[in-house]
């Protein structure tokens, strides 16, 4: 089906933010995408802010961004707005890293308060990097997200039903915006 880039915006190890992201990445797998997991935090510091377009990961990432054919981007809220490492990284890419592609805003945080972090400040930059579509995104209260020593994540119900939809939207549009290659014969 399609290519799925799933970025987490989380600086922290320890994320619920990166943690619920690969729980989804799990759901969009198993619907027959093909996703591919880039945790910012993962990308050298000097590289994002030093601002070095030629950095070999930010030259990597840039690559990721072009090869895909969805984008999820999840973040945690800081301060009403999605998080520093992931602006680095975004300010970054080319202009237009989005163009044509369907693209999924989450973001995680420890209260309502935040939810339109979404809708006032990463939806606006998704879109003026180019997105094709940016579907309705889902914020999720950190209570709801419960991270395991093992590495693996639970949802409370409610929000797992919620993020279930998201999820299944996001893929429906991503099957929506791919060409129909012709049968030959």
């Amino acid at each position: 089906m399609a290519i799925v880039l799933s970025v987490s915006g989380s600086p922290s190890v320890s994320s619920r933010t990166n943690r619920l992201l690969r729980h989804l990445d799990g759901r969009l797998s198993a619907q027959g995408h093909e996703v591919i997991p880039l945790d910012v935090r993962t990308v050298p510091a000097e590289a994002l802010l030093g601002a070095d377009f030629r950095h070999p990961a930010i030259v990597e990432a840039a690559q990721l961004f072009a090869r895909a054919d969805g984008v999820v981007v999840g973040t945690p809220v800081y301060k009403a707005s999605y998080s520093g490492v992931l602006k680095a990284l975004l300010d970054l890419l080319p202009q237009y890293a989005l163009a044509g592609k369907t693209v999924l805003p989450l973001a995680t945080g420890g209260s309502t308060a935040h939810v339109l972090a979404i809708d006032y400040a990463l939806r606006p930059v998704l879109t003026s990097m180019g997105a094709e579509h940016v579907v309705p995104g889902w914020f999720t209260l950190d209570r709801d997200i419960t991270a395991h020593e093992d590495g693996t994540v639970s949802v409370a119900p409610a929000a797992a039903e919620a993020l279930a939809g998201v999820v299944d939207r996001f893929s429906a549009a991503l099957g929506a915006s791919l060409p129909v290659l012709a049968a030959t014969g």
